[in-house]
């Protein structure tokens, strides 16, 4: 789309980086690769997640809440939504940080890597050594 043809607020507040992203075909290809890898096949859902990449990068959505928009626009599972929300973030955000930070007004860094619970080991109860002399003996 050219500049002229754009509302005013995208041409005026989007630098021309953003603009040259949201339309670029490798951007759509990209986030199509994205869903693919992660099982998500649905072609509204792949549209959907697409469009929430696009109000990210017009400045509609703050990166930091483009993972809570997946679980609920979407509806991606948490554990997938966070995992889709980081290889967008590697593959599409970062390599344009420093303008979405100008229109942020923040520093943009990849979403956190989902966390695993880690169990306690529970511990085995050592056998007393010796004889029990209240079992009876096994043949």
């Amino acid at each position: 789309m050219p500049k002229e043809n754009m509302p005013e607020k995208v041409s005026n507040e989007i630098p021309e980086e953003l603009v040259k992203l949201i339309e670029s075909e490798e951007t759509a290809l990209e986030i199509a690769r994205i869903c693919f890898e992660n099982e998500i096949k649905e072609e509204e859902k792949i549209r959907e997640i697409g469009y929430q990449t696009g109000r990210v990068l017009l400045g509609d959505l703050p990166p930091d809440k483009f993972q809570e928009a997946l679980k609920e626009e979407v509806k991606v599972a948490p554990f997938l939504a966070g995992k889709i929300a980081r290889e967008i973030s590697d593959s599409i955000f970062y390599p344009v940080r420093e303008s979405l930070a100008a229109i942020y007004k923040t520093e943009i860094a990849p979403p956190e890597k989902p966390s695993i619970e880690v169990k306690p080991e529970i511990p085995v109860e050592e056998k007393p050594k010796g004889v029990d002399r209240y079992r009876e003996p096994i043949e």
